[in-house]
């Protein structure tokens, strides 16, 4: 397989969100509305400045991108909406990214965003994936919890992890969280509540759950000579991969597609994991954020036990990770989820992200994971940033 064409010349800007909240009475459009609107003004926009429309949402159904372009008054000529949960941010990134460098869009708006009404989040689970259902609804099958209870059980089994390695994980992005203004948990997690919180699914308790909430996220892809002229703090992108269906054989999953292509990531973005700075992985369960540590080369795996007991995961830590506090803390606004890591890592590399930032942060990885069918995920994704100027 030959080397992918690189990323030079696109810039990643003007990121946003939208304060998360528990509760909303609000429409999916109009939690979109807010962080489109938010990520324009940042960088002094119009709507009718903008050539490319990106959207990620789950509770927009039965509406789409199309309806979208009417009810905001846009008038794109490149136009996408990516189905792809957690992996959604990245996936956006790199479409957004080729339209810019192709000329198909000169500038390009990403948005995800969901509300979260009192039933919504079992509404959306019900309809989520009709294999899962039928495969596994005869068993007993009790949503996402049962079936990363099945994983996190196996990966213990498998590599010898116990509760409190995922409890260093759940307790640092706490940390973080209590210095990220949009963050819905605000309450400090010590190791002893997170041992003592009450069970969901075995092995998983309640501090290893996301809690589903409302909000929206956005962020601007444009030409690097665009974001110069608008004086801009921009990223650019060292490189991505995506990855669908991958390792489908194993009997149950313990890796994802990242493994497949990682090393690629990396010499697109001639770096290595020793260069990066921090890291923003999808997290609806702590597992998840520990196999992606080891298949994304910072570990041998097997060793995400052993690597988050010598690493601080904080933001002032030697591997600061998932620094707004991730979808654990944080809070899952749905889609949005898979656009968080991405959003506050361009934050970071630019600078501009407040009481988070990491030192000197130059150099950020953003994973993603998405779309579960039964006992895995379809859907991976990772993106390398770094920063690039004004």
């Amino acid at each position: 397989m030959g080397r992918r064409a690189s990323y030079d010349g696109v810039a990643v800007t003007a990121p946003f969100s939208a304060p998360y909240q528990r509760y909303s009475i609000e429409t999916a459009h109009w939690w979109i509305a807010k962080a489109l609107r938010g990520s324009l003004q940042a960088a002094g926009l119009k709507p009718s400045d903008l050539e490319g429309f990106s959207v990620a949402s789950f509770t927009l159904f039965p509406d789409t991108a199309v309806g979208l372009t009417q009810h905001l008054g846009l008038v794109p000529r490149w136009l996408d909406h990516i189905p792809m949960g957690g992996a959604s941010g990245v996936v956006a990134l790199r479409r957004a990214a080729r339209a810019v460098q192709a000329g198909d869009a000169n500038i390009v708006a990403c948005v995800a965003g969901d509300t979260n009404h009192i039933d919504s989040f079992r509404n959306m689970l019900s309809s989520f994936s009709r294999f899962a259902q039928d495969a596994s609804f005869p068993y007993g099958y009790g949503g996402p919890n049962a079936n990363f209870a099945l994983l996190t059980d196996r990966y213990m089994r498998e590599y010898g992890a116990i509760r409190e390695d995922f409890g260093r994980i759940c307790v640092a992005q706490r940390k973080n969280a209590l210095k990220y203004p949009n963050a819905v948990m605000k309450k400090p997690l010590t190791m002893d509540d997170y041992l003592a919180a009450r069970p969901i699914a075995d092995p998983i308790a309640l501090f290893d759950c996301v809690m589903p909430c409302a909000g929206s996220e956005a962020f601007l892809v444009m030409s690097v000579e665009e974001a110069m002229k608008r004086k801009l703090p921009f990223a650019t992108i060292g490189g991505t991969i995506e990855r669908h269906n991958a390792h489908a054989e194993d009997p149950i999953q313990l890796r994802g597609g990242w493994t497949l292509d990682k090393d690629e990531l990396y010499a697109m973005a001639d770096c290595s994991p020793g260069d990066v700075d921090l890291l923003q992985t999808y997290d609806d369960y702590p597992v998840i954020s520990m196999m992606q540590m080891e298949d994304l080369g910072f570990c041998e795996k097997g060793e995400g036990p052993d690597f988050v007991r010598k690493k601080d995961l904080t933001v002032d830590g030697d591997f600061p990770h998932n620094t707004s506090g991730g979808q654990l803390s944080a809070g899952q606004a749905g889609a949005a989820g898979g656009f968080l890591g991405l959003v506050e890592a361009l934050r970071q590399v630019t600078g501009t992200a407040g009481d988070t930032q990491v030192s000197d942060a130059r150099v950020a990885m953003v994973s993603g994971f998405g779309m579960i069918n039964y006992d895995r995920g379809v859907c991976s994704s990772a993106a390398i940033l770094k920063s690039g100027g004004a």
